[in-house]
């Protein structure tokens, strides 16, 4: 694990909406992710971890301070440049899998490949790779509807990975799964962070799981510093 900050974040701020109705949900955050690390983000609902993930993904912008990826100030990016730094450096797994119903496992994963250009055949290669190392080699022809919720995320999983980015950010990867399809999904998220060579930011509620990470960040509502 290297020192260098693949995520830095000092004074934070994030909030919605104006005058009485403003809710401010960040405020003041001081985060520093280093390379190689794999940080589970905790704290109560409604303190700011999706945001938090939405901000480093550049999903949504910061109102102040100051966000760097990779040593990269965010702040003055134009979409393209985000959206180019975010299709270059970041995978996204969500609670939900997003899988398209009408593709199935194989092209699913194969998608970000496809969109970025690759040909068909360096895709479909890639994405027997991944789903090799997620463990569903058998199961690359399978649509969504004909696989568990387990191997749904499974599949969402290789997804995230397949354009080979530096940081994967996991917003509540487990929370719609039964206690050991949990515990394996998560376990499968830590050997590819491995494996990929990842820096990984993953939110979850389950404390259990977030103590097997190298690090627990624990939100406090707005205006706590990490």
């Amino acid at each position: 694990m290297s020192d260098r900050p693949v995520v830095q974040a000092v004074g934070v701020v994030k909030g919605y909406g104006e005058g009485s109705t403003r809710v401010e949900v960040i405020r003041g955050l001081d985060l520093e992710v280093v390379t190689g690390e794999l940080v589970a983000v905790t704290g109560p609902s409604g303190v700011g971890k999706s945001t938090l993930l939405h901000l480093v993904g550049l999903l949504d912008r910061p109102e102040s301070g100051r966000l760097e990826l990779d040593g990269v100030d965010v702040a003055p990016l134009s979409l393209r440049e985000r959206a180019r730094l975010r299709n270059r450096m970041i995978g996204f797994v969500f609670q939900h899998h997003y899988l398209l119903d009408e593709l199935d496992a194989r092209d699913n994963v194969a998608l970000p490949l496809r969109i970025a250009g690759q040909r068909s055949a360096a895709a479909r290669s890639r994405a027997d790779e991944l789903m090799a190392a997620v463990g569903l080699a058998g199961r690359s022809g399978h649509f969504p509807d004909q696989l568990s919720g387990g191997e749904q995320q499974r599949v969402a999983i290789a997804r995230a990975l397949a354009m080979r980015p530096r940081l994967l950010l996991a917003d509540e990867p487990t929370g719609n799964l039964d206690r050991d399809n949990a515990v394996q999904v998560f376990e499968l998220v830590r050997k590819l962070h491995l494996l990929e060579g990842l820096t990984s930011i993953i939110v979850t509620h389950n404390e259990e799981l977030a103590r097997r990470c190298d690090r627990v960040v624990d939100l406090a509502p707005a205006g706590q510093k990490v």
